[in-house]
């Protein structure tokens, strides 16, 4: 396993500071963030200087019913060759559901959702996960998410089914020592258990991150400092293991250059501070359960050959698509789920899109003034992302012009220039608006 030390997440708003920290060994950017042909002058100066950079995906959804999509995994390896990258990362997660698989419109979720732990979820995930190994040029490492919510039936714990995923795949792991803290807030799991339960030998590096707590719900935010009982995870983490490396996350709220320098330092000591836990009967570890049959019986095959059924994954979609849709479309909760949770990412969804929207499109709230955020989360109640972010804020500057608004002439001419400048297109008259009306209606019936 390749050491890479200590290191940060790059971004955009913190390149200056990221370059002018001590004892940056390497540095992690996300992957959509950038283009192979045209990569950041910041992060060529980086790679000049040694410092190596990895690029961390976020769109794949390798935990979804359908096969991971061909571009997708394409632009992914272009962008790893670029870099020079000694591995690519992504997630254990879905981020979009319906279409042709299940018969129902298609929906992005704009966010990393769980995968259920169960057997059928896993032979989707290890499918996906050989078809984008057979893809990149170089290793792929996942990452366990946070979730707020449990999906109902689950039939193996993270730790057993990340266990299961490497064993399967020989797929390398990247530990998210902030989402195990997270699921612990919000699911009950205890971090001790699911690293007992780890093949720490395949882990490729660790994250750090801070988070909030807020009504007894801990947000994953990447925007605060990382919690002490994040730093005690990472503690028991490096006593298990030698980590060949640890990065910490930020993604908003970017503090000082010198308190990420603190927050750095803080990392580094813990880890030198967790001596490695001897093994044997003295170690004392946290025991691993046994393994949970599978429901089916006989064998199953070799690791890493057994072909998903077309089944399966139409099951796996069906279960996904209906949660989803429960997520951003309005439709009624699916059975077994904590409604309350749901309600509390219906809400986080709605919040980052607006967030992310506002980013990629800064003229929208500048335009739209303190009106911007209650009319963006109006506008994403009843209306699933069906393209991105910049689709979304095409989509929705639309959806004001159609309804007449915003009501002061100047901002709505502002608007509509904005538009057509995008989209290449007169805002619709009166009868386009009809149309569209009633194709939206007709999309928001098939939904339910």
């Amino acid at each position: 396993m390749r050491e890479l030390g200590t290191g940060i997440g790059w971004r955009p708003e913190i390149a200056d500071a990221v370059e002018g920290l001590a004892g940056v060994d390497w540095v992690e950017v996300v992957a959509e963030n950038i283009c192979a042909g045209h990569l950041p002058d910041s992060l060529l100066r980086l790679r000049e200087r040694g410092v190596t950079v990895v690029p961390h995906g976020v769109s794949l959804g390798l935990g979804g019913a359908d096969r991971p999509d061909e571009g997708r995994l394409a632009e992914l390896a272009a962008k790893a060759t670029a870099l020079g990258a000694p591995l690519v990362t992504e997630h254990i997660a879905f981020v979009r559901g319906g279409g042709p698989l299940t018969a129902s419109p298609a929906l992005e979720a704009g966010h990393l959702l769980p995968v259920p732990r169960t057997w059928d979820a896993l032979d989707v995930l290890c499918e996906n996960v050989r078809i984008a190994q057979e893809a990149l040029p170089v290793p792929l490492a996942l990452e366990n998410i946070a979730a707020l919510f449990t999906w109902p039936g689950e039939e193996l714990s993270e730790g057993r089914f990340l266990a299961e995923l490497v064993e399967r795949t020989g797929v390398r792991l990247l530990i998210d020592v902030a989402n195990l803290h997270t699921n612990h807030v919000n699911r009950g799991e205890d971090p001790a258990k699911a690293l007992a339960e780890l093949p720490v030998e395949a882990i490729a590096y660790v994250h750090v991150a801070g988070g909030v707590e807020r009504d007894g719900v801990w947000h994953d935010s990447h925007a605060h400092p990382v919690p002490p009982a994040v730093l005690d995870i990472l503690s028991d983490l490096a006593s298990r293991a030698t980590l060949p490396g640890v990065l910490l996350e930020r993604d908003d709220d970017f503090p000082p250059a010198e308190e990420l320098a603190a927050e750095l330092a803080a990392i580094r000591a813990t880890v030198r501070g967790a001596a490695i836990r001897p093994t044997g009967a003295e170690a004392g570890p946290v025991a691993a359960p046994a393994p949970a049959p599978r429901p089916e019986a006989g064998p199953v095959g070799a690791p890493g050959t057994r072909a998903v059924d077309a089944g399966v994954r139409q099951r796996v979609g069906i279960a996904q698509a209906a949660l989803l849709s429960a997520l951003v479309a309005g439709t009624p909760a699916p059975e077994g789920f904590d409604r309350a949770r749901l309600r509390v990412q219906t809400r986080a969804l709605a919040a980052k899109r607006a967030g992310v929207v506002a980013r990629v499109a800064p003229e929208l709230p500048e335009i739209l003034g303190g009106g911007y955020r209650p009319a963006f989360l109006a506008y994403a109640a009843s209306r699933p992302m069906r393209g991105g972010y910049r689709r979304d804020a095409l989509d929705f500057a639309e959806h004001l012009l159609i309804a007449g608004r915003p009501e002061d002439p100047v901002a709505r001419r502002r608007l509509t220039t904005w538009w057509q400048e995008r989209a290449g297109a007169r805002p619709p008259g009166r009868t386009g608006r009809l149309v569209r009306a009633a194709r939206a209606a007709l999309v928001g019936r098939r939904a339910a």
